[in-house]
């Protein structure tokens, strides 16, 4: 089967976070298992591409002011998948990918429609897919202009779309002149299509016109069908239900494992534990931290510092927390509210609480490898693969019981040796850090914590199973759009009513 991936980001061409690591695996371990697989990316300023070939020299674009001449280049075939790269420096030589500290690119509409149009066009000459697989609201369009613009063309009769939502709090969000701007039908501007709320909504397009849709963990695709986490879009993924499903993202255990990292100061493994403590003590001595007592537990952080990650919830109660025998290392940036947090009680308790405001993947790995806690207690959390990352490490999850981290992390009972970390469900300050000093209670007994640990470090949580499982809603999208081009899905406007 044909697959072609759709998506603004991907490793280690380009990334702001985990959509990019999802797309530079997720291909992998298809074309493993024997699939076609092709990758469509921008060819944004960051791109490196040393061998870059043009193999599509100029697709037209069409807009309401002027047409707009853009090219494909690849890279080369890694591990069996071909990347192209839609190549049109004026939307994409760019020092960011989406937008400035000052706010989104104000030109973002029309940047990803050149993108997926473009990629459309490509596949005609490159090869048209079976399936094209698109990834948040930036390919949003492809599946909008497949079923639009597109649907008399004969190219892609067959041609089916799965639409992956990585996160629902991020949708495109346009005036209704874009429509027209883009050259889009103007009957997409109706509540069972693309308007919301008065405005234009790419995600919501894509909900409606994509063959399936899926989330990345089961426990996300049931929490983005309520009030609570649908963003507004919940009744759109609810009148889909039949065709939505959660698909837990794998990782990459070639480059997360603490037998083979080459950030971390010594290997260890199930078997034999004793390179944690190195890791330990290297990891304190890159944050400056001299504990009162070298046998305290660390709690590493590493995230975006942000309320959805549950930093308005550290703020209650990291003042009291820094009273228990304990250090917390934190590595991210974000919100200025978090990071002045962090800084002060720095400041307040400096052999306790440590911090660096930047992200620093060396240093990332250095946390995973010496915590013996990692801390995730967001609010909410479509997946999570820093959770998945520290079971691997023995490194002992402390989360709320939302998302990817309620499907990944089971609770620790002492009195049977089963569990693989600790969880709250209130969202509260109280209800985090009573389970964080039940973790601490727990890390006393270092019998009964190995036991934990070992738990946790014989998880698989690679590719191979999420892509078998990916196979099998490719198979199906290919039953609804049917072979011989009878399609089984009824019109979007026929079973969507609601935002």
């Amino acid at each position: 089967m044909h697959i072609a991936f759709v998506a603004s980001e991907c490793v280690p061409f380009s990334k702001t976070g985990g959509l990019a690591d999802v797309v530079g695996a997720l291909p992998r371990a298809l074309a493993a298992a024997g699939h076609q697989v092709s990758v469509y990316l921008p060819r944004y300023r960051m791109t490196k591409l040393p061998d870059a070939q043009t193999v599509v020299r100029s697709i037209t674009v069409p807009f309401d002011d002027r047409y707009r001449f853009c090219s494909v280049v690849t890279g080369g075939s890694h591990s069996g998948i071909k990347f192209y790269f839609v190549d049109y420096p004026p939307y994409f030589d760019r020092d960011a990918l989406y937008g400035t500290p000052a706010g989104d690119y104000p030109d973002n509409a029309e940047r990803f429609a050149l993108f997926s149009r473009a990629v459309l066009e490509a596949s005609k000459v490159l090869g048209v897919p079976q399936v094209f697989h698109c990834h948040d609201w930036q390919s949003a369009l492809v599946p909008v202009m497949l079923r639009t613009l597109y649907a008399e063309d004969p190219a892609f009769r067959d041609v089916g779309t799965v639409f992956t939502i990585h996160n629902m709090g991020y949708q495109g969000l346009f005036p209704p002149e874009i429509l027209p701007l883009l050259m889009l039908p103007w009957d997409l501007f109706t509540i069972s299509k693309m308007e919301f709320f008065g405005q234009v909504n790419f995600l919501k397009g894509a909900l409606v016109f994509s063959d399936f849709i899926t989330t990345v963990s089961r426990k996300y695709s049931q929490e983005i069908q309520t009030t609570e986490y649908g963003f507004g879009l919940e009744g759109v993924l609810r009148n889909r239900a039949a065709t939505v499903t959660g698909i837990l993202n794998g990782v990459d255990y070639d480059e997360w494992s603490p037998q083979t990292d080459k950030f971390i100061a010594a290997h260890y493994s199930p078997e034999d534990l004793s390179g944690k403590t190195v890791c330990k003590r290297d990891l304190l001595a890159a944050f400056g931290v001299d504990p009162a007592d070298p046998t305290w537990p660390v709690i590493g952080i590493v995230s975006r510092f942000a309320a959805q990650k549950g930093f308005d919830l550290i703020s209650q109660i990291m003042d009291r927390l820094a009273r228990e025998d304990m250090i917390v290392v934190a590595l991210g940036a974000g919100d200025k509210v978090y990071e002045e947090m962090f800084r002060r009680l720095h400041k307040q308790f400096p052999q306790k609480i440590a911090v660096k405001v930047a992200y620093d993947n060396a240093i990332a790995h250095k946390i995973e490898a010496g915590s013996d806690m990692f801390l995730m207690p967001s609010r909410y959390e479509p997946c999570g693969l820093n959770q998945i990352y520290s079971l691997k490490y023995g490194t002992v999850p402390v989360v709320r019981a939302t998302g990817g981290l309620d499907d990944t992390i089971e609770p620790w009972d002492a009195r049977t040796g089963r569990g693989t970390g600790f969880k709250f469900t209130e969202y509260n300050g109280e209800s985090l850090l009573l389970t964080i000093k039940q973790a601490l209670q727990a890390f006393r007994d270092q019998s009964s914590w190995q036991t934990l640990m070992r738990n946790g470090m014989s998880k698989d949580f690679s590719w191979n199973a999420s892509a078998k499982e990916y196979v099998r809603i490719y198979d199906r999208v290919r039953q609804i759009r049917g072979v011989n081009g009878s399609h089984a899905q009824p019109e979007p406007e026929l079973v969507v009513r609601a935002r």
